[in-house]
């Protein structure tokens, strides 16, 4: 027998991180939210994120900052090396001038970290945390957003998609479907104590990514310095000759067998009995249907070559609470999110992809590559400031 709740002002499908993080903007803004999250528990499957400052400027500002900072690791610098040669190529120094430029510092923290920090922050906020139930649909009309799931009916002035990649809500206003990228990630976490000397004390302080034709890895300390994570992707073979089991580990040590020692060690620390294939899906202009409203990667899924997946979702959550605090207009305010948000996550999104191809390349494309990497004034921040800057400024409109 489902029923119906008392109605509340926003009511948010999934509790992942990009769900949490628009429950706890909008409810410190003094609005009554509820979370419907299909999985048993509030968890997030993986291992590192990394926080750029256009996130962790928000975090800061939410009061939720030093919590991170306890949980997670502020590395030294951004490295990149060449995968076959073990070459460095560059690096970004993320050092009092970068914090004093981006008001904020980079950090990489366990995914399943933020996401506890997060639920807390929603907890003490009065946030409705309801788990095990997968929302099923939603019925907007003028005046509400009815979100129908197995459980019930919740009712709010507003409905916020959350539910991820493969979001059923999506298809509200599209009917694309989300895009492999032939590329498949393998993670893994192994505690420093258990590394005795494999890598060095340098290794604990840094972002470290090896770029290889068709591959990367990248290595970073999480939790405190007390494990190193370690992510390997690489295009698939078998998926470019188009069969159905593609992937899998000999793939994995196959195309990596040309690589320096360095990253040939790290392949050990992965975990062998899962891997994730990479999607992403194409912008769309809209992302509101009524009172429903798409946000994360319901909304802008990317591939992660920028580390830029739950940054954006942290931003989308500060935007549509900054639009309806200050836009008396429900509508209005929607739009205005709606226009501000699509541009800026579009650019972030295709820009992940061209990103991507230049990380791959091989032959005297990687040449080239390598050089102009090499050649980069390592003090300078002009290709990072439209994506760790402000948005927009802050308190006022976007235009």
């Amino acid at each position: 027998m489902t029923s119906v709740r008392e109605p509340v002002d926003v009511v948010v499908a999934g509790g992942g991180i990009g769900g949490l993080s628009t429950a706890y903007a909008l409810a410190r803004s003094g609005r009554s939210v509820s979370v419907l999250e299909r999985s048993p528990e509030f968890t997030e499957v993986g291992a590192g994120l990394q926080m750029a400052p256009n996130a962790t400027r928000i975090l800061k500002e939410w009061g939720l900052l030093d919590e991170v900072l306890q949980a997670g690791v502020v590395p030294r610098r951004l490295m990149f090396k060449d995968a076959l040669d073990g070459s460095e190529l560059t690096r970004l120094e993320l050092d009092d001038a970068f914090v004093q430029r981006y008001g904020a510092p980079y950090v990489v923290i366990h995914r399943s970290d933020l996401l506890t920090i997060l639920v807390r922050a929603c907890e003490r906020a009065g946030v409705e945390l309801v788990p095990d139930t997968d929302v099923k649909d939603v019925v907007t009309d003028t005046d509400a957003a009815i979100v129908q799931s197995a459980r019930g009916e919740y009712r709010g002035r507003i409905a916020v998609a959350a539910d991820g990649l493969h979001s059923a809500l999506r298809t509200r206003l599209s009917d694309d479907e989300p895009i492999c990228s032939g590329y498949v990630a393998y993670r893994g976490t192994v505690p420093v104590a258990d590394l005795g000397g494999e890598i060095g004390e340098e290794a604990l302080h840094e972002v470290v990514v090896y770029l290889g034709p068709g591959c990367h890895l990248v290595q970073y300390p999480l939790r405190r310095g007390e494990i190193f994570n370690t992510v390997a992707v690489f295009k698939s073979p078998a998926y470019e000759r188009g069969e159905q089991d593609w992937g899998g580990p000999d793939e994995l040590d196959t195309v990596f067998a040309g690589a320096c020692p360095q990253v040939r060690t790290g392949l050990g620390s992965l975990w062998r009995d899962r891997h994730w294939p990479m999607y992403d899906r194409l912008p769309i202009p809209s992302w509101i249907d009524g009172r429903l409203i798409l946000t994360g990667d319901a909304a802008h899924p990317m591939l992660q070559y920028l580390a830029q997946g739950a940054c954006q979702a942290i931003e989308d959550a500060h935007c549509l609470a900054d639009e309806l605090r200050r836009e008396a207009d429900l509508t209005d305010a929607l739009k205005r999110y709606e226009a501000e948000r699509t541009a800026r996550t579009a650019r972030v999104q295709t820009t992940a992809r061209f990103w991507g191809d230049i990380w791959h390349v091989d032959g005297v494309a990687r040449i080239m590559r390598n050089e102009l990497f090499r050649e980069r004034d390592q003090h300078s921040y002009k290709y990072m400031d439209w994506l760790y800057g402000e948005a927009r400024p802050r308190g006022r409109p976007a235009t």
